[in-house]
């Protein structure tokens, strides 16, 4: 068999939250190193640019090509710069990941207007702000390809109503550009990770709970921000050419079995949720 290509390769990206809150792999780190290792060459992300360059390291060591950018993306003037230097860097863009987003506990009578407007601005306005950047380059080069990192949170109830808020607004906002942007041979996509085990979540977990975790879903195994990582893979490839407007849960079948949120023992498991 001929050796198989690359499936990102000559492909530019860039992955915001690109860089991991702790030791290990998030999402946007896993992205960024898997894309790179498919051959694009990717622009990472991030508020803290130390959290950056620990992921262009790994990439470097694989041999694949990478440089950072700090970008607070809630700001537009600095999505307009990160887009810029996507192509003063690498000459056009291909594919953006928008991976950012916090989370926050409690009912609408628990949050206050401050904590419900800083979810919604991390977790949808940066989408649509570095989106908006990013669409008129990849127009001019034939179309692109843009992953919107939701969560099932996103799907059903998960005791945090502004995060859960939030991550159904990704869906909507990622169906809506996908209708909008198709004629323009953009495809955008969602993905919605379940009980996945990353930086984010881990300092709030014990081994009784992480085994929870694992069996609230039916493979019965612990998820991780390379399952996030490859399944963005496949989004951004050509293999994907004919798939837009799709939520693709990444959730070793968590939605598909019966809500267990408001059981008292899930709910404990949910609120681990907010790293996917």
């Amino acid at each position: 068999m001929p050796e198989r290509r690359p499936r990102l390769e000559g492909k530019v990206a860039i992955v915001t939250g690109a860089g991991s809150s702790g030791a290990g792999i998030g999402n946007g780190k896993a992205a960024a190193v898997l894309f790179a290792s498919e051959g694009a060459r990717v622009v990472l992300a991030d508020m803290h640019e130390e959290r950056a360059e620990e992921t262009r390291a790994l990439i470097r060591g694989e041999g694949g090509e990478a440089s950072v950018f700090r970008a607070d993306v809630t700001s537009e003037a600095d999505c307009r710069r990160m887009v810029a230097a996507a192509v003063e860097r690498y000459g056009r863009l291909d594919i953006l990941v928008n991976n950012v987003g916090i989370s926050k506990r409690g009912s609408i009578l628990d949050v206050t207007e401050e904590e419900w407007d800083r979810v919604m601005a991390v977790n949808v306005k940066t989408m649509v702000l570095a989106s908006r950047q990013a669409i008129p380059v990849m127009k001019e080069t034939g179309g692109g390809a843009i992953i919107n990192i939701s969560s099932t949170a996103g799907l059903r109830a998960h005791h945090s109503t502004p995060y859960s808020t939030s991550k159904a607004a990704v869906i909507g906002l990622t169906m809506s550009m996908a209708a909008d942007h198709g004629p323009d041979n953009i495809r955008v996509n969602c993905i919605a990770p379940g009980l996945v085990y990353t930086p984010m979540v881990a300092p709030r977990m014990d081994e009784g709970l992480r085994r929870r975790r694992r069996e609230a879903a039916p493979l019965g195994t612990e998820g991780t921000g390379w399952d996030v990582g490859w399944a963005a893979v496949y989004l951004a490839s050509d293999e994907a050419r004919w798939v837009t407007g799709v939520v693709l849960p990444v959730d070793a079948g968590l939605t598909i079995i019966s809500p267990i949120t408001y059981e008292p023992l899930a709910q404990q498991t949910w609120d681990q949720a907010a790293g996917g």
